[in-house]
Formats: C-alpha cells, sequence, structure tokens
C-alpha cells in the first residue's frame, strides 16, 4: 500500500488522467493471458473495451487493473462494472490485467499502472462505470437490432436482455457476438444510486471459493517444465557485500544445480524450494562489511532525540506559535517513539521469471506493474512491451511488494541472467529473508509541545518529528519531496484538522542510516496518528475537557470528522461507566479519530489493564465514512482486519537492530496477535452519497492511540512508546 500523499500529490495529474477514462474504449483489448496452473477464460465473442469481455457461455470477465491481494479488490471492482452491465453476479469472474501503464494505468498516479495508496476504488469508479455501462448499451443495441425494436423499449438485468412487449427475451451470451459488430457509444448515461442493485449489497466476494479449494494461483503455485527454484543468502547487515563464498557442501545436497553470485548476495537453485533451502543453509560465506551499516536501534532514537532539539524544516505554519507559547498559562510536552516495521505479509517475497529470445515473462503478486516493468526491461536489455506480467493473487503486502527499487525482482532476473538464462527461475524468499534483508516502516522519534491559555483553551501547537525518508530515491522523490520536507513523513500531522490558531510542524530527515524504508499500511498516519491524538488526549486532561467534547469542539469546520466521531462516540455508549473489571484490574475508554486517504475513520476502544501491566483490549467500535459503500460486508472486513493488523503492532510490532543487524527472523520474536486476543469488533458505516474513496488502509492509524487513550483512562498513565510494555502500565 502506498500512502495518501501519491493519491494526493497526484490529484494534479488526475484530470488528465481521467482523459484516459475513455483510453481503454479506444484501444483494442486483448485477452490478458492465462497463468500456469490457471484455467483460461472462455474465449471472448464480446471485448467492447479494456476491462469487459463477455464470453459465448455468458461468463462475464472483469480485467482488474489492481492486485487483488486479500483486501476485496477484485470482488469491489467487479461489482462496480456489474452494476452498471446489470450482469448476472453469478456470472462473473475476474483476471488480473497485463502490464500495460496505456490502457491500465492508475489514474491518480498518471501513466503509471499499480495498485496502492488505497486508490483502486476510488481512481476505478468512473472509468468502470463507463466500461459496464457501454457494454450494457451496446448489447441493447444490438438486441435491438434483431428484434428491430426501439433500444428505448428494452430492459436488462441479472444478465438477460428483454423486450417487454414481444416477450423475446436473450441472455449476454446470445447476444455478444452481435454487440462487438455495434459501435461502442460516445457517451453513456450512468445509473442513480437508488437503482443500484449491487453496488451498497454486499455482493459475495468471487475470490473465496478458490482461495477455499485451493484454485486460486499464487506464486508458489506456478511450476514451469525446467524450472529452478532459488534461494539467497543475503548479507547480515545493510551495506555488506560478498568478499568470497564457498560453495562446496551447497553443491552437495540433493537437487542442487546451481551456486552463483548476484548483486544482493549468493543463489542457490535447485529443482524444489527445500533443496534450496538446505543448500543455502551449507554456504560458507565471508561478507565485506566494509561498508556496513552498524548502529543499533537505541543508539538511532539517541541520535534523533538529539535532532529533536533543534528546530527542523517547517512542514507547516499557522498564526504565531511562539507568540502562543510565550503568552501560555499552560504548557503541555511529551515525546513519543515508534519503532521500525515489517510488514510480515502472509506470502513472503517471491517471483518467477523465464527468460527467452523474444522477451522475459513474469508471475508475481505484482504491485507496481509499470514499475516493475520498467526495470526488468533495463535489467535484460528488452523493450518495456517484451516484458510480460501475469499479475497473481498475493497473500498480503500492506506495501512492501509496492517496491520502487523492484528489490526482489530484480534479484530474480539477476538469478536468471547468472546462470545465463538456461531456465526459468522460482525465487523463494524464506520469513527470515523477509524479516532481514527486507524494507521497514521508518523508526520515528515524534516531540510535541502545547500551549493553553488562561481560559483553558488549546492557543498554539508544536509538532517536531524526526525519521528517515521513504520518497528519497524513489521515482516519487521529485513529485513529493518539496524543499526537504517528505510529504508521507508528515502525513497527518501537518495537515492536522483541529482549530488551532497558531501551528508549527517540522522535520528534520537524517541523511546518514542505512536501513531501507518503505511504506507499511497507512505510511505516515501509522505513527502521526498515535502521536497527534494521544497527545491530544494528554491535553484534554491538562485543560479538564471531555476528550470527545473536546474534539468535537476543535472540529467545527470538519463535518466528516465530526460525523464519524459522534457516531462512534453514540454506538460505543461513551459517557457511561463501563462494568467493573476482575479485582486489582482498571478499565477504560478511549476515542481517536484520524483522515486518511480521504476516508474518515473514529474508533472507540475498551481495555482492561491488570496490576502486573498486562493489557487486554476487549473492545473496539468503529466508525467510517468512505464514501460510497460499494461492498459494506468488506468494508467491515477490511476495518476488523485493519483493527488486527494494527492491534498487533501496538502490542508487539518492533523491530530491533543491534550493531546493524535486524535481531528479529520469524513470527516467534515478531508475532501477530493470536485468535484469543482479537477484540469484539463493530463496523458503523456512516451512509454517503460521495465518491467512494480508500478502506484497505484508513482502519489501521487510529487504533493504537484509541488504545492508548483507553490506557491513560484507566491507569492516567499514557504510553510514550509503541509497542506497549508491562513494566509502563503497571500499577
Amino acid at each position: 500500500m502506498l500512502n495518501t500523499t501519491i493519491e494526493n500529490a497526484s490529484r494534479r495529474s488526475f484530470m488528465q488522467g481521467a482523459a484516459g477514462l475513455t483510453l481503454g474504449f479506444c484501444l483494442p483489448a486483448t485477452a490478458a493471458a492465462p497463468v500456469a496452473g490457471q484455467a483460461a477464460s472462455p474465449p471472448p465473442a464480446f471485448a467492447p473495451n479494456a476491462f469487459l469481455r463477455i464470453a459465448p457461455d455468458n461468463t462475464v470477465t472483469v480485467i482488474s487493473k489492481h492486485l487483488e491481494m486479500g483486501q476485496g479488490t477484485y470482488t469491489g471492482l467487479a461489482t462496480i462494472l456489474a452494476e452498471e452491465l446489470d450482469a448476472d453476479w453469478q456470472t462473473v469472474r475476474i483476471e488480473g490485467a497485463p502490464a500495460d501503464a496505456q490502457r491500465y494505468n492508475n489514474l491518480f498516479w498518471g501513466p503509471n499502472q499499480g495498485t496502492g495508496g488505497s486508490t483502486a476504488m476510488a481512481n476505478s469508479w468512473d472509468q468502470l462505470r463507463q466500461a459496464g455501462a457501454s457494454g450494457r448499451a451496446m448489447l441493447v443495441s444490438a438486441a435491438a437490432r434483431r428484434w428491430r425494436v426501439p433500444a428505448a423499449e428494452i430492459t436488462v438485468r441479472d444478465g438477460v436482455v428483454s423486450h417487454a412487449a414481444s416477450k423475446r427475451q436473450a441472455r449476454f451470451g446470445e447476444l455478444a457476438a452481435a454487440a462487438a459488430a455495434e459501435a461502442v457509444p460516445a457517451s453513456v448515461t450512468l445509473k442513480e444510486a437508488k437503482d443500484f442493485r449491487l453496488i451498497g449489497r454486499s455482493a459475495p466476494r468471487r475470490d473465496s471459493a478458490d482461495k477455499t479449494n485451493g484454485k486460486a494461483v499464487f506464486t508458489q503455485d506456478i511450476h514451469l517444465p525446467g524450472m529452478l527454484v532459488a534461494v539467497v543468502a543475503h548479507p547480515p547487515r545493510f551495506g555488506a557485500t560478498v568478499r568470497r563464498f564457498d560453495a562446496t557442501a551447497a553443491r552437495r545436497v540433493k537437487g542442487v544445480v546451481d551456486v552463483v553470485q548476484i548483486p544482493s548476495g549468493v543463489a542457490v537453485l535447485a529443482r524444489d524450494t527445500w533443496s534450496a533451502k538446505k543448500g543455502r543453509d551449507a554456504l560458507s560465506v565471508d561478507w565485506d562489511e566494509t561498508r556496513a551499516f552498524r548502529l543499533g536501534s537505541d543508539e538511532i532514537l539517541a541520535r534523533y532525540r538529539e535532532m529533536a532539539k533543534s528546530p527542523g524544516l517547517v512542514a507547516h505554519r499557522t498564526g504565531d506559535p511562539e507568540q502562543a507559547f510565550a503568552n501560555a498559562a499552560k504548557i503541555v510536552k511529551a515525546t513519543y517513539d515508534f519503532p521500525y516495521l515489517a510488514h510480515a505479509a502472509m506470502e513472503p517475497m517471491n517471483c518467477v521469471i523465464h527468460l527467452t529470445e523474444q522477451g522475459c515473462e513474469v508471475w508475481n503478486g505484482e504491485q507496481l506493474n509499470t514499475g516493475d516493468q520498467s526495470r526488468l526491461a533495463e535489467v535484460f536489455g528488452l523493450r518495456p512491451e517484451q516484458v510480460k506480467i501475469n499479475m497473481l493473487y498475493a497473500g498480503g503486502s500492506f506495501g512492501r511488494r509496492a517496491n520502487t527499487h523492484s528489490d526482489y525482482v530484480v534479484e530474480t532476473a539477476r538469478i536468471v541472467q547468472a546462470i545465463g538464462g538456461k531456465a526459468p527461475v522460482k525465487l523463494v524468499w524464506m520469513r527470515e529473508d523477509d524479516m532481514r534483508a527486507g524494507y521497514y516502516r521508518p523508526l520515528f522519534h515524534h516531540a510535541l509541545e502545547a500551549a493553553l491559555d488562561a481560559g483553558g483553551r488549546l492557543s498554539g501547537w508544536r509538532h517536531r518529528l524526526v525519521g528517515q525518508s521513504i520518497l528519497a530515491g524513489s521515482p516519487f522523490e521529485s513529485m513529493m519531496v518539496k524543499d526537504g520536507i517528505d510529504a508521507v513523513s508528515v502525513e497527518g500531522a501537518a495537515n492536522l484538522p483541529y482549530a488551532i490558531a497558531n501551528r508549527l510542524v517540522d522535520l528534520h530527515t537524517p541523511k546518514d542510516i542505512a536501513v531501507p524504508v518503505l511504506w507499511w499500511r497507512s505510511v505516515g498516519s501509522s505513527h502521526t496518528a498515535y502521536a497527534t491524538e494521544v497527545f491530544l488526549d494528554v491535553v484534554a486532561r491538562a485543560a479538564g475537557k471531555d476528550p470527545v467534547a473536546w474534539r468535537l469542539e476543535l472540529l467545527a469546520e470538519h463535518p466528516r470528522h465530526r460525523g464519524v466521531l459522534q457516531l462512534a462516540a453514540e454506538k460505543s455508549g461513551w459517557g457511561t461507566p463501563l462494568p467493573v473489571g476482575s479485582p486489582g484490574s482498571r478499565r477504560g475508554r478511549g476515542v481517536a479519530v484520524h483522515e486518511s486517504f480521504q476516508s474518515y475513520v473514529a474508533q472507540v476502544a475498551e481495555v482492561t489493564v491488570a496490576a502486573d501491566g498486562t493489557l487486554k483490549v476487549d473492545r473496539v467500535v468503529c466508525a467510517v465514512d468512505c464514501g460510497i459503500a460499494i461492498n459494506p460486508d468488506n468494508i467491515r472486513s477490511q476495518v476488523e482486519g485493519a483493527v488486527g493488523f494494527a492491534l498487533s503492532a501496538a502490542l508487539y510490532g518492533e523491530i530491533t537492530l543491534r550493531e546493524g543487524a535486524v535481531v528479529e527472523g520469524n513470527f516467534d520474536t515478531y508475532p501477530p496477535i493470536r485468535i484469543g486476543e482479537m477484540p469484539r469488533v463493530e463496523v458503523h458505516i456512516v451512509s454517503s452519497a460521495a465518491r467512494p474513496t480508500g478502506i484497505g488502509e484508513p482502519g489501521v492509524p487510529p487504533l493504537a492511540a484509541a488504545v492508548a487513550n483507553a490506557i491513560g483512562a484507566a491507569t492516567g498513565k499514557y504510553p510514550d512508546r509503541l509497542p506497549f510494555r508491562a513494566e509502563d502500565l503497571r500499577a
């Protein structure tokens, strides 16, 4: 998942991109390639645009330009198109689009195909509605011509085209060939929301059955003739390289075929994954650590705290903060520390590449289609169109597969190069590779100050952030790093919605920290929401204000923030006493509200803190405003999942560096929460006529803050570091 700022900063190019709404209709549509191990779709008789195919057997295939990584994208996009097409939902299937930025670009990113920033529904809304409506109009036109009746008398419902007066009917498949001969309409009339039959009605997910019965194809399911499996030995510290290696023991492992050096390490190739892993484990590698990064997490954090003592580059300034603090009746201060975090998706990184004389073919849970296609073309000396990418399902990502350096994809290509392209290669990263040789949510330090005037009003706010830039060195840097400010470092802080007349936000971006960093689900908001929302509660307590009433007062000019906040407070029973917990325990209720990816989420958490500091999150009530709810059930699922994901990070998430090496390696040292730790989650969706916005990420930012504020209500202690620690919460 990339970030809301990509979406926001790219809005300038949206109008140019909006012209691409018709682009898919002007270019000939080609079938997405069938994937090895997956049955090919029925041959289309009707392909009116890049997103729709209808076969003679009535199968309606929707081509998804976005990756399905568990977040319901395929179902949501198909719902949009099928609604305007009036398709029978049971006949709808979805295929991943090939890498083709001309037809499948993300309209918020300009000429780039990719998935991230919770943009899939938002940037496809008009495009897919028009695609479906165009297909419907052509089917109606074909029926009118065949039956010699006015098109206005024809109706369409559930994949059946009907003419009531003559009692004629035809299913889509019967009309497909005739419809293909009709002209693509220059314009179409879209449905009014009151006429929706699929949108807003929780259409069942189209990928669930195949993921349950094993038919769904992931990268690990790809098996090509003569294919070799590669596992790579990566350096133990960032920046280290191979000085020399001894592959004698590795080559003795049964099944091992070759051992080759590549820029990122040493690859062992075998007939199967297990043999490749055993061969990799038997390698002897002498690493050159002359240029390796050697700082530990504590040392990095100490540097950040020192940097925070001096002003940074100004990211936002309103009013006269210095004067507000000079005249303050009370000043409240706090600092907050956030560790590096791994993405830890269920499916670690993997990729299959087959190089031929004509080009190369890729099988992958593909998130940055255009970027990966371009980088592979550079590696192999090909034209981008010679790089064919089959976009498979991905078992999660949380931003990890959206790597602007195409790290593991290029690593696969380097292995193929090293063996002279003699065989297709499947690269498999073990969990430890993903945890120790991957990319991370940056470590951050925040320092905040608030000024209260004599009337207890919030008159001044200063917020200083210190942390690495995700965008530095990426293709997005020129667009999204302005005057030294990485927009994703300060998102959620620089655009704080609260009415504070005098506000300053500044940023330090250290340049000498070599830890590779990347967007992580909700990106900058993953730490800025915690710092701002927890500190606001601390200030509310100092001002003697109720946290909900305090926020509502400060959000007078932000009705959508207020809407979710009021709904969450009402549904949670805010202001009513909590039941008494077990002897010695303390219970509390906390709130947080945050906007990210143009969606608004408020959460109220209820917690129990035992005398020994053990924490149990009992209940989380969520209110969500993400515009039109395309699939309410999926929205609820995404928010429930976001709560679990965010709670895992809040309770356990921490990547620790010791002398530059990552300590954690698997789920034994970097655990997700277990099912018994999952709170009761209630999700309430605000009814809205606004355009749909993102929901994959916005449920993450408020969770830890709401829990921390509940801890503060229960104990009087507001945690100033994540993850939560029992020693910080003991009575």
